[in-house]
């Protein structure tokens, strides 16, 4: 018994010493601030992330703290320097755009007047504000949910199209190349560093089977046919916040601001809202790409995008979610390969049931292609 109470006695103890340190992040942003609780937020793979409740001067306090994960981000100054652009130009576009729904994401400045703060472990920490009144889901629940995520994240594309001062800085290079991830794949295979791929020959053969269909995004961007763009680069639906009446509140997330192609987002927007099941589920026969959902999401989409998207874009619409849910099963199933070393992960396995997930989209999404198209080519003659 000794060695297992030794053993959660540790535990403990680092519970502890966690707590105590994130309190004195937080006092690096709010000096003043006596912290009462704080609070592990999940939902993301790359990032941690806490809500902290104090009280400053009397009255209480929420916001959200975040160490940054600079394996990931190897330039954090470069993360913030983006995120400081566009909050500025949201922030004014949102003034002039009565219509627009969705608020800034706005972030708080540390003591010395930088959005960040550098710990003596020379890890990177910021605040955000705590956006009161807001949910998120991992997977739409009704077509409201869905038409509102895919209105959020159209409004928050089309209030940046004209964002001035050039494109911005490109923090993680070539995030959304699907041919470059499916060569890190084919690598990842090849070097089999966790001991893994002789159990994937179906995954591999599935991914094989699809490689032609890869390039027409980077196509479109070579030959000018698809513009670049201010993307977001991460549009799960849970970086939707919704209000209590379910409606649009605010896009989160914006580390991956990045210049890209506007069919890579709403098709990651697509892949998360649509699925009928969660990201990591078990059970494959309960995933599907719900199409309701998809005309709904889509709907949103294009009624704040409509008058800015090229004729390429409105063409491959359609298509786009197939195309990133496969990228994104792609990258699950070479972080399996590799040993879980890039998303974070909660069990064994857990990186390649995410993957058949992915792969299991696809299949739904190419069952119901003729669908998809009609619906698309539909919402740009209304």
């Amino acid at each position: 018994m000794r060695p297992l109470y030794a053993k959660m006695n540790n535990m403990f103890l680092m519970s502890e010493i966690l707590k105590w340190r994130l309190k004195s992040v937080a006092t690096q942003f709010e000096p003043a601030l006596k912290v009462e609780e704080v609070t592990r937020l999940k939902g993301g793979h790359i990032n941690s992330t806490y809500h902290v409740r104090g009280m400053i001067n009397g009255r209480y306090d929420d916001f959200v703290l975040q160490r940054l994960n600079t394996s990931v981000f190897t330039e954090p100054g470069k993360v913030m320097d983006n995120i400081r652009r566009v909050s500025t130009h949201l922030k004014k576009k949102i003034r002039e755009n009565k219509n627009v729904r969705i608020i800034p994401l706005e972030f708080r400045p540390a003591s010395d007047g930088r959005y960040f703060f550098i710990d003596d472990k020379g890890e990177f920490w910021r605040v955000m504000e705590y956006v009161k009144g807001g949910f998120s889901v991992d997977h739409a629940e009704n077509v409201t949910q869905a038409y509102e995520t895919g209105k959020a994240f159209g409004e928050f594309q089309y209030l940046l199209s004209d964002i001035p001062g050039g494109p911005l800085a490109i923090t993680i290079p070539r995030f959304h190349d699907t041919a470059f991830r499916f060569e890190q794949l084919e690598e990842a295979f090849k070097n089999d560093a966790a001991g893994r791929a002789a159990s994937i020959k179906k995954e591999m053969d599935f991914c094989y089977a699809r490689k032609d269909s890869i390039n027409c995004v980077l196509d479109g961007i070579k030959d000018g046919s698809i513009p670049e763009r201010v993307t977001h680069n991460d549009t799960k639906i849970n970086n939707v916040l919704l209000d209590a009446n379910g409606k649009r509140l605010c896009v989160i997330d914006y580390d991956t601001l990045m210049p890209g192609s506007s069919l890579y987002d709403v098709g990651d927007c697509v892949r998360s809202t649509t699925r009928t099941g969660d990201e990591d589920e078990r059970d494959l026969d309960k995933i599907r790409m719900d199409i309701s959902l998809f005309e709904g999401l889509v709907r949103g989409y294009v009624s704040a995008t409509k008058d800015v998207l090229s004729e390429r874009e409105k063409e491959l619409l359609y298509f786009c979610g197939n195309l990133i849910t496969f990228e994104i099963g792609i990258r699950f199933l070479a972080d399996h390969l590799n040993g879980d070393v890039y998303f974070q992960t909660e069990r064994e396995n857990h990186n390649l049931d995410r993957a058949r997930v992915q792969f299991k989209m696809v299949e739904s999404m190419e069952e119901q292609e003729d669908e998809m198209r009609r619906i698309v080519d539909g919402l740009f003659k209304e």
